[in-house]
């Protein structure tokens, strides 16, 4: 199945570095300067790297990462960008990288069992998602992920439990309700699928992505018209275009009971929680 079109914009980025001091006398012929101390970047700095795109944060929080191998954020945040750009086995990498050295760290726990989703390796996941709903059993995101990575290694009654006490925990989490509906769609259960997609895109903090999910349900059910309104709103007119035409060739009459092997799962993005 072809995966569904994205726009990824990457930013050449340029790193300038002083040159050493000129001599100031005839001492310094004999001496060696010592290299410069590199310190991590100021809070201002990195936050201003967030909001950049994957490849600019994936070379700057790998240059933060070599300067302080224990830093708590640097990693984490590697393996988040690295998982964007779908380096997969790279972002699992720099996540269990930073768990060496910080065996505690939550955050490395649950990006490196997103990153082993990602690559289809959801069995190697298991073990830091259960270590990080242990460590966090309140935090509703151990859970969610636990659900996905259940389901990918056909514990399907773990997964549906593990998503029922990540909604116990985030009351109608439009994250947790995707997964869940990204899990009947495998299971050809396209009405249960759209019901809980609508149930997600009604929340204030639903992603647009949540809403794309929905076009696509609907589209496979036959509703192309409401799936048409909802990709434009959400879409440029090429990418909407694009994903309506995988649609149509998919023939909207014939799909309303999509095979399981691939239709969700080239949307199966809801990683964040």
């Amino acid at each position: 199945m072809s995966p569904m079109p994205a726009l990824l914009a990457t930013t050449a980025l340029m790193f300038l570095s002083a040159g050493p001091s000129l001599a100031a006398g005839p001492e310094s012929a004999q001496t060696t300067t010592a290299p410069a101390v590199r310190t991590p970047a100021s809070a201002q700095t990195r936050a201003a790297y967030d909001r950049m795109d994957a490849l600019s944060r994936s070379v700057f929080w790998a240059n933060e990462q070599e300067i302080d191998p224990a830093d708590p954020v640097a990693g984490v945040r590697l393996a988040q960008a690295l998982r964007e750009l779908g380096r997969y086995d790279q972002a699992a990498e720099a996540a269990q990288a930073t768990l060496t050295v910080q065996p505690a760290n939550l955050e490395a726990m649950l990006e490196l069992g997103r990153a082993h989703i990602a690559r289809g390796q959801a069995f190697y996941g298991v073990a830091p998602l259960e270590q990080a709903r242990a460590l966090a059993p309140r935090d509703w995101r151990p859970w969610s992920l636990l659900g996905v990575a259940y389901e990918q290694v056909n514990r399907f009654d773990d997964a549906r439990a593990a998503w029922n006490q990540a909604l116990t925990l985030s009351p109608d989490n439009p994250d947790v309700l995707t997964n869940a509906a990204m899990a009947a769609m495998t299971h050809g259960d396209a009405p249960g699928a759209e019901a809980l997609l609508r149930r997600a895109a009604a929340q204030p903090n639903a992603s647009g992505q949540v809403r794309q999910n929905l076009a696509m349900v609907l589209g496979l059910q036959g509703k192309m018209g409401e799936a048409e309104q909802i990709l434009r709103r959400e879409l440029p007119p090429q990418l909407a275009e694009q994903n309506l035409a995988w649609l149509r060739a998919r023939g909207a009459a014939s799909a309303s009971a999509p095979s399981p092997s691939g239709d969700a799962a080239r949307t199966w993005n809801s990683l964040g929680g």
